[in-house]
């Protein structure tokens, strides 16, 4: 087994790995390409207000090899947040290897630590792995489905 990644959180100096990895984690899971520009001003978002939410980056051997977006929900019935994990990319090299793990066990430790009160993700129904995944983590399917409206740029 390689060795055990070093979570970090992101830098600036991320951006262009998180928005590559951002743009070809779209076109694996859902055959969409997303418009890099908007992508770009959207991760850089998450840098220009902390309050958005945080990326975490998995480096082995010193060379990034996976991310994580983590955003908040505020939960009234439980008077806390829930922390999102969302934007999850492992380079293909990388995968099968621990990064995923090692990063979800940052986020558990720092969302413990930081009071929150849950931790949640979304996945693609047909994305059987990921959910194999989730579930050896100590995650279960939750109850409610998720809709959405998209709304046109204002």
């Amino acid at each position: 087994m390689p060795d055990t990644p070093v979570i970090r959180p992101a830098t600036r100096a991320d951006i262009p790995d998180l928005v590559d990895w951002n743009a070809a984690m779209a076109q694996e899971t859902e055959a969409r390409a997303l418009d890099r520009a908007v992508l770009s001003r959207g991760v850089e978002a998450v840098f220009d207000e902390p309050r958005r939410g945080f990326y975490l980056v998995a480096e082995r051997g010193g060379v990034a090899v996976g991310s994580l977006l983590v955003t908040y929900e505020w939960s009234d019935w439980r008077a806390g947040d829930f922390w999102w994990i969302q934007s999850v990319y492992v380079a293909p090299a990388a995968r099968r290897g621990g990064v995923f793990r090692a990063l979800y066990a940052a986020v558990r430790d720092k969302a413990h630590a930081a009071g929150a009160v849950g931790l949640r993700l979304y996945v693609e129904t047909a994305n059987h792995r990921a959910q194999r995944t989730y579930a050896d983590l100590g995650m279960a399917p939750c109850h409610y489905l998720m809709y959405e409206e998209a709304l046109p740029p204002s």
